[in-house]
């Protein structure tokens, strides 16, 4: 009789509210594929099998730091909702992560659905979830408390910090294909500790969609994807599957989500302050856009 009453009065909000089951869903920004153990290469030559069986177009791997890889997929439906979405091209790939933790191998990858909404897109991407979960596995969510679809959507991480919709503007050229080569040109050099990580060209559209591994020590340690990890990456689920940063190349115009925005969507429930939180890596926003900026003009700031 209670789970009888408990659901009638959850369809009563949800009616009221003008949601639907769906929206009612909470996302979180990460799925646990599986746990294993054995050597970290096997384990990443049986996963791009599982993946590329399965539909997925490997367009780029990383190796952040030791017992860290990634691998990063596309496939026609990501390309496709990409095209169909303003600025969806930051959502045109998903990112599989394998990290070593003791002699425990954790494989993860972004969920689909959870970007999908924080990036604003018209499909949710439920298809390319399940192609996922098909070709690597599903053991549950993780990352944060989670949040519904519409709360992703108007994401925020707290008042006065970026939205989607406030991405920094690192350059503005005249075509969108001197945008690309300004880029390309740009990582191909590495002057500024960003390098090239992947690309994707977005058909239907006027984006490319690039993802970069930033270094740094000394002066530029702020930017640095090993230090920002140490940093914030502190749980026993690790969120690896973070990296890499991306830039897109919409139109004529560079763009990069401002990192009060790119790090907060997958560390959400991070303090602002005390250990492992945001006010340790108060320095980094800026130093990633500076980075960012100087790596597609040719010039620092």
């Amino acid at each position: 009789m209670k789970t009888v009453l408990k659901v009638a009065l959850t369809c009563i909000f949800l009616s009221i509210s003008g949601l639907t089951w769906a929206d009612a869903e909470i996302l979180k920004p990460f799925i646990l594929a599986s746990k294993t153990t054995g050597a970290l290469d096997s384990v990443a030559e049986a996963t791009k099998t599982a993946l590329t069986n399965n539909g997925f177009e490997l367009v780029g791997t990383y190796k952040p730091y030791n017992n860290a890889v990634i691998f990063i997929v596309t496939n026609d439906e990501l390309k496709k909702n990409a095209a169909n979405s303003e600025h969806g091209g930051f959502g045109a790939a998903q990112r599989v992560s394998l990290t070593k933790v003791g002699n425990e191998i954790q494989v993860s990858y972004t969920n689909p659905v959870y970007m999908a909404n924080v990036y604003r897109m018209k499909g949710q991407l439920e298809n390319v979830k399940g192609k996922l979960a098909t070709a690597l596995g599903s053991l549950e969510s993780f990352g944060a408390r989670g949040m519904t679809a519409n709360e992703a959507r108007s994401y925020h991480y707290m008042f006065g910090m970026e939205y989607f919709t406030d991405p920094s503007i690192l350059a503005t050229y005249k075509t969108h294909e001197e945008a690309v080569a300004a880029v390309e040109a740009g990582l191909a050099q590495n002057k500024f500790g960003v390098k090239s990580v992947f690309k994707i060209d977005i058909p239907g559209s006027n984006e490319t969609l690039f993802g970069v591994a930033l270094k740094g020590s000394g002066n530029q340690k702020a930017q640095d994807d090993s230090y920002i990890m140490s940093e914030i990456d502190f749980k026993d689920l690790k969120s690896t599957a973070h990296l890499p940063y991306e830039i897109l190349v919409s139109k004529n115009t560079v763009l990069a989500q401002y990192a009060r925005f790119r790090i907060a969507i997958n560390f959400p429930d991070l303090a602002m302050m005390g250990s492992h939180s945001f006010v340790n890596i108060m320095n980094t926003p800026e130093a990633i856009r500076k980075a960012l900026k100087a790596t597609v003009t040719g010039a620092s700031e």
